[in-house]
């Protein structure tokens, strides 16, 4: 009788179980006639995990799954699941999201309850099929976003099958830009006359006068909305002027309030006043109304505006404010003023301050960017007159040095002629 095979620590391996030239446990099985594998730097739960590798389950724990899986389904490899069960499964692996992440999962598997792809088997789509629906999405009149949005999920949950062994490729690993028209309407930013005149109208008119300082601060400060809702009065150092920017508040759909980090690791950040901005706040400080008990939201409390129930105010009440202010000023005048949100005054400060030159690091920094290439879409967005105005400004600055320049000389020569006198 052969001698059964020992490990390092003289453990008996079962059948199936062998050791690779790496170290790690290795067990093979049977599916079907194929031989299939898996790995791990343990044998059982109880061994330590080799310095420097990535935590994994002991290969009796996986040898345990897998009998479990091979008693209970007839298709061992998953690869009878659908594309619905494949996405739920993907998303159960998502863990510690945010609310607004998971609010759009939710979406996104409501859109796909509605499509008999959802019902094909993951091992009957092939990329062509993967292509075709998003085209059909698009058809059917789903805009961009939306399709962005379905892909952001099909993608990451069919890899998933791919790392699990059931799918050899992913047939949604494709440029989306190659198969669908990106027809979303890029976000404008307001003219810097269009910014002053909105601004005229709200901080002239008697019904949304009272909303000025938010707004100016919005258009001078580059903070997202949630950022702003979310500042209390220790977010405010009035003394050394500057905005402490580390969380954001949201509601969910559930119209349950949260407090976040801030978007990303670049999102908190300090954020100088400028006299205008500070007078602004000041307003905003001494104006405030807050509740007989004011609420305590993750640990936070002190929020400058409160609904009528007694609340914060979320990014919905000033998204309706801008509307509205817009629509006012647009049944007054001829000359119209596009889509105004929060959003377009966090773009149009971002485009203010490329215009005026600011060095891009430090405008990422100002606007919370984790990429430099987000600031810097901001400069392409530049047209026309703003190229004709930096030819000028660069123009003027170069007579200006050579008139000194020349003057410098004279200047020099005039000392030495006195010298030589």
């Amino acid at each position: 009788m052969a001698e059964r095979r020992r490990d390092a620590r003289n453990r008996l391996l079962r059948q199936g179980e062998s050791i690779r030239k790496d170290g790690r446990y290795q067990y093979k099985y049977q599916v079907n006639g194929k031989p299939h594998f898996f790995y791990s730097w343990r044998l059982e739960d109880t061994d330590r995990l080799p310095a420097g590798k990535k935590p994994c389950l002991s290969l009796r724990a996986m040898e345990k799954q897998l009998g479990v899986d091979m008693a209970t389904l007839s298709d061992p490899l998953g690869q009878n699941m659908t594309v619905l069960e494949l996405v739920n499964r993907y998303l159960r692996t998502k863990t510690g999201v945010r609310p607004n992440t998971k609010m759009n999962y939710g979406f996104v598997c409501n859109l796909l309850k509605k499509e008999s792809f959802a019902e094909r088997k993951i091992r009957h789509v092939k990329r062509s099929d993967a292509k075709l629906f998003l085209i059909k999405l698009q058809e059917d009149g789903k805009g961009y976003s939306t399709i962005h949005s379905v892909r952001g999920v099909l993608r990451p949950a069919f890899q998933m099958a791919v790392d699990d062994e059931m799918l050899r490729s992913n047939p949604f690993s494709f440029p989306l830009v190659n198969v669908v028209v990106n027809d979303s309407v890029m976000r404008q930013a307001l003219t810097p006359k269009q910014m002053r005149v909105f601004l005229k109208f709200v901080h002239d008119s008697g019904c949304y006068g009272k909303y000025y300082e938010v707004f100016y601060i919005l258009f001078h400060t580059g903070m997202r909305i949630s950022e702003f809702c979310g500042l209390t009065i220790r977010d405010l150092d009035m003394e050394n002027r500057i905005i402490d920017i580390n969380h954001q508040l949201q509601r969910t759909s559930a119209m349950e309030y949260v407090i976040e980090k801030t978007k990303t690791n670049a999102g908190t950040r300090k954020i100088p006043m400028t006299d205008d901005v500070c007078r602004c706040f000041a307003a905003i400080l001494e104006d405030r109304q807050a509740p007989a008990v004011e609420p305590i939201i993750g640990g936070r409390t002190g929020f400058l505006f409160y609904d009528k129930q007694g609340m914060p105010e979320v990014a919905m009440h000033w998204e309706h404010r801008f509307k509205h202010a817009r629509q006012r000023y647009n049944e007054i005048y001829r000359e119209q003023l596009p889509p105004i949100t929060p959003h377009i005054c966090r773009h149009t400060y971002c485009s203010n301050m490329a215009r005026a030159g600011m060095n891009p690091k430090t405008l990422q920094y100002l606007m919370g960017h984790s990429d430099i290439s987000v600031t810097m879409n901001t400069y392409t967005h530049l047209g026309l007159e703003d190229a004709e105005a930096e030819l000028r400004r660069v123009a003027e600055s170069q007579a200006a040095r050579e008139e000194l320049e020349k003057l410098s000389g004279k200047e020099h020569s005039v000392i030495k002629f006195s010298r030589e006198a």
